[in-house]
C-alpha cells in the first residue's frame, strides 16, 4: 500500500527567542497578515504559545513559538532537529525579484545561487533573526 497523499506544507513553525520581533520580521519579510489571536502550546501550559502570520495569497502560514524556558541560544542547524526551511517560488525570474526585496528592506541575502547538478534550481539563502537559514527556491523542470 503506498502511502496517503499530502498537498502541499501548510505551516512552519520555529521557536523563536523574541516572538514579537520575530513576528515583525516575518511579517515585513513575506507581506503576511497577523491573526489576531495567540494560541496556546498543547502540552505547554505553563509559559508557552504561538503567534501565526499568513499570506492570503498562497495560504501558507508561519506559526512563530514562544516558550518561557527557552534560553534563548542562536539556532544551529548542525544540531539535530531542523535544517532549513525552502519556499517555492514561480519561476527563474521571481527570485530576482526577491533579491531586490530583501535588499530594500535590508535582510541580508546569498543572492541568486544558480546550479546545474545534481538537477538544475536556483535559490536565495537567508536567515530570520534567530539564524534560521530560509530559502527561496526554483527548480527547473
Amino acid at each position: 500500500m503506498p502511502a496517503p497523499a499530502v498537498t502541499r506544507i501548510h505551516h512552519f513553525s520555529p521557536t523563536v527567542s523574541d516572538v514579537e520581533a520575530s513576528a515583525r520580521w516575518y511579517a515585513r519579510v513575506f507581506g503576511m497578515d497577523r491573526v489576531p489571536v495567540t494560541f496556546p502550546h498543547w502540552g505547554d501550559e505553563d509559559g508557552g504559545y504561538a503567534v501565526l502570520l499568513t499570506d492570503p495569497n498562497s495560504g501558507i502560514a508561519i506559526g512563530l513559538h514562544h516558550h518561557e524556558a527557552n534560553p534563548g541560544e542562536r539556532f544551529d542547524e548542525r544540531r539535530t532537529g531542523f535544517d532549513h526551511v525552502a519556499f517555492q517560488v514561480a519561476d527563474r525570474a521571481a527570485l530576482d525579484t526577491w533579491a531586490a526585496w530583501l535588499d530594500e528592506i535590508g535582510v541580508a541575502h546569498s543572492g541568486v545561487i544558480d546550479a546545474a547538478k545534481p538537477v538544475p534550481y536556483s535559490t536565495i539563502v537567508f536567515r530570520d533573526p534567530d539564524d534560521i537559514q530560509l530559502e527561496l527556491f526554483h527548480m527547473d523542470s
